[in-house]
């Protein structure tokens, strides 16, 4: 039997960690929660800690962290707030394996924590690449960490490879093929998603995910990143990776191989089957996702993305080959566009806008050293700030 295996989560009362939860719960002689990382969320953390008993909790809003540690106060749980105590529970040595689904560019700090602890490293926040591949991947290879890709498409691609190689094309590989819903407006107008509303954005047809992921992936500003993070795990260049939409998800993701064999990866949308895959690897473990019924499926569509009503695929490869801090720059400035756009302060089509106005506008550094990404970050930030309140991006 295996040695049950201890789970930092970070992220734990979103999407990625509430199915990963249900993993643990699944199989609890296989893995326990030592610890668990949330915003603001003290009711959803307060019943985490009820129901799988960690030994620490980080919430890295420091308000909520007061009103948690109040409200469990009858249980043996550490609380804290800061980013060193985050630093300090991914490197706890009763830690196993660390759950890397904290949304966006705050997920790299505890992430390269958790590397350099020496932690099997389930990967669900691709901003992590996105920005700092580079030394991402340097750390991956010095420290000679286990990196398993949990977005749905990387895992079906780290599937489809004989070995499941990362870091390194492999010689017989012809293309990646990363597919796409398309999202809610796949099939609308220019003119259709120019007064689409945040709720219509978030409305996602196959997935169930949070508003920022839910907007990336309406705008196919999240297949943009996926591309970049396919292009940092697996060693390749935006040319030897196509997107395909395929509306259905159910082939999550394909492998082209030089002699014209395609592997694919396929299954019911569910996050509980690259989770598992990756908490249990080489292993697999019971899901309680229903097995595919291709009867009832009865047909799988495919179509090439449309990079004029979806720019901002075209704008995530432009900033892979332009290198350096650009890759830091599109994330920070999508970031900001997207919270602008739920906020109601631009329209959909604008956060595309935004974002190729902020790429225009911003430098382009070499990656050395993780400052020069958090000071790209920071200058973006303000730069996007700035497009939206001057409209600089009509």
């Amino acid at each position: 039997m295996a040695v049950s295996q201890g789970i930092c989560l970070l992220g734990a009362t979103g999407s990625i960690g509430t199915s990963t939860l249900d993993i643990i719960a699944q199989h609890p002689d296989r893995f326990h929660l030592v610890s668990a990382v949330a915003h603001s969320n003290v009711d959803k953390m307060a019943a985490i800690c009820e129901r799988f008993a960690p030994r620490s909790v980080v919430m890295t809003d420091a308000d909520a962290a007061e009103q948690l540690a109040q409200r469990i106060a009858h249980l043996p749980v550490t609380v804290a707030s800061s980013a060193d105590d985050l630093d300090a529970i991914v490197s706890a040595p009763e830690v196993d394996q660390v759950m890397a689904a904290i949304m966006g560019f705050a997920g790299l700090r505890p992430t390269l924590a958790a590397i350099r602890a020496g932690k099997r490293i389930l990967l669900a926040n691709k901003e992590s690449l996105v920005t700092a591949g580079k030394l991402f991947m340097a750390e991956v290879a010095k420290h000679e960490v286990l990196l398993l890709p949990i977005d749905s498409e990387h895992n079906a691609i780290y599937q489809s490879l004989p070995q499941s190689q990362q870091g390194a094309m492999l010689k017989d590989v012809d293309k990646l093929l990363l597919t796409a819903s398309g999202g809610p407006f796949r099939t609308w107008s220019m003119a259709q998603m120019q007064d689409v509303t945040p709720e219509q954005a978030c409305a996602h047809p196959n997935w169930s995910m949070g508003q920022k992921i839910s907007v990336d992936s309406a705008s196919l500003m999240n297949k943009g990143l996926e591309l970049i993070e396919a292009c940092w795990l697996f060693g390749v260049t935006p040319e030897q990776v196509d997107v395909v939409v395929h509306p259905q998800s159910i082939i999550h993701s394909m492998v082209s191989y030089n002699d014209g064999s395609v592997i694919a990866q396929m299954g019911n949308p569910d996050m509980r089957v690259p989770i598992a895959y990756g908490m249990t690897w080489p292993e697999r473990v019971t899901t309680q996702v229903a097995p595919l019924n291709l009867f009832q499926i009865a047909r799988l569509d495919f179509e090439a993305p449309d990079l004029t009503r979806f720019p901002n695929l075209r704008l995530a490869s432009e900033a892979w080959y332009a290198g350096g801090t650009a890759m830091a720059t599109l994330n920070a400035a999508n970031e900001v566009a997207v919270a602008a756009f739920l906020q109601r302060q631009i329209g959909f089509l604008d956060i595309a806008k935004v974002n190729e106005k902020v790429l225009e506008l911003s430098p382009v550094g070499q990656v050395n050293d993780l400052s020069v990404v958090f000071a790209a970050d920071e200058q973006a930030r303000t730069c996007a700030a700035e497009v939206i309140a001057s409209r600089s991006y009509t």
